[in-house]
């Protein structure tokens, strides 16, 4: 997942308050960061989208290829 993608899909997984919540949101899982402070600090976006989902409890149906432009070719 590229930064483009995981902004993506904080949009279509969040809307209006997916700023708020990559902004101002604590991730135990990414070093007790921000989801923005732990992009900028190198790690994965897809771990960060992850680690996001499970604090927000985004059920896993919605967790994987969000943000894709395209599906994934099989």
């Amino acid at each position: 997942m590229r930064r483009s993608e995981f902004l993506r899909a904080v949009d279509a997984e969040f809307g209006s308050r997916g700023a708020a919540l990559v902004a101002d949101l604590v991730l135990s899982a990414v070093g007790g960061r921000t989801a923005a402070q732990a992009v900028e600090a190198g790690v994965p976006p897809r771990e960060v989208w992850l680690a996001l989902c499970a604090e927000t409890d985004v059920p896993e149906s919605r967790r994987h290829g969000v943000g894709r432009l395209e599906p994934k070719p099989r």
